[in-house]
This record gives structure tokens, sequence and C-alpha cells, in this order.
């Protein structure tokens, strides 16, 4: 199963609904980097994806987008495959 790192927050429900998503397509092992309170953390989340809201996800070295870019790729059927690869 590829790699999933999530930028995310505590309290946030966007996140809270694309870790469940990705649970049930079997990911257990989800990175999660928090970056409440953190600047430095925060900043290179937003030099890597171009966005300052959380969450953004990716999967291998893919940038999915957020919460809802992440249930409309699998709404399209691409989200399994995305997993799936190596």
């Amino acid at each position: 199963m590829a790699t999933v790192t999530m930028y995310t927050s505590a309290y946030c429900p966007f996140c809270s609904r694309a870790k469940a998503l990705l649970q049930r397509h079997g990911v257990v092992d989800l990175k999660e980097v928090y970056v409440d309170g953190q600047q430095a953390l925060r900043a290179q989340m937003t030099e890597r994806t171009g966005r300052t809201s959380v969450p953004q996800i990716f999967i291998g070295e893919t940038h999915v987008g957020g919460c809802d870019d992440l249930h409309a790729l699998d709404a399209r059927g691409g989200l399994v495959p995305m997993l799936q690869a190596d």
C-alpha cells in the first residue's frame, strides 16, 4: 500500500472525515503531520501544496488535495488504485 501523509489539525472536522475515508479503504499507517501552532510545519505544507488549509493529503509523492478532493477522487474511482500503488 502507498504511503499516505496528511497535514492535519487536532480539531478539524474535515481532517476527521478524510482520515475516516482512508481508514475505510484500509489505510492503517497514516503519517499525520500536525500543524497546530507549528509555523515551520505549516510553512512547509504551504510550500509543498500552495494551500494554507488542512487537511492536505499526499499519497506517495502525489498531492491529492484536501478532504473534498479526496472524496471526489474516491467517487471517480481513482483513490483505490493510488492507494494500491507502491
